[in-house]
């Protein structure tokens, strides 16, 4: 459904470092760098696996709550994100576990990254 998304943050190297730690173990990395030459305004930078599709850029972070999940294809991937962020910095908003109230198999882990925006990494299938 979804193209790509993106979102300014408040300081954008320690962003970046924090995501490509964060999404190392979903095979998620930097795939296009936008630099402040190029656009004549803001650096941004694309996340992905095939294509650039999780951007952040230079700018204001988000003054309202913003929550992004990516997906895991097994729950150990979930639980090695949730370390991987913890030790880029991010806070815990939820340890990897079950989510039973939005479905039976719903096993997801919550981090804030530097400016607080929640991000997830989500698995959808049984263990």
């Amino acid at each position: 459904m979804l193209d790509h998304i993106g979102f300014a943050v408040s300081d954008f190297p320690a962003s970046r470092a924090f995501y490509e730690k964060a999404l190392a173990p979903l095979g998620i990395k930097v795939l296009m760098d936008v630099t402040a030459e190029m656009t004549g305004g803001p650096a941004y930078c694309g996340f992905g696996k095939d294509k650039p599709d999780f951007w952040i850029g230079e700018g204001k972070a988000p003054g309202t709550p913003v929550h992004v999940a990516f997906a895991a294809s097994n729950r150990a991937l979930v639980d090695a994100f949730y370390e991987a962020a913890v030790a880029a910095g991010g806070k815990d908003n939820g340890a990897p576990g079950l989510r039973p109230q939005y479905h039976e198999n719903y096993y997801g882990a919550f981090v804030l990254d530097p400016d607080g925006l929640n991000i997830e990494a989500v698995c959808h299938l049984p263990e």
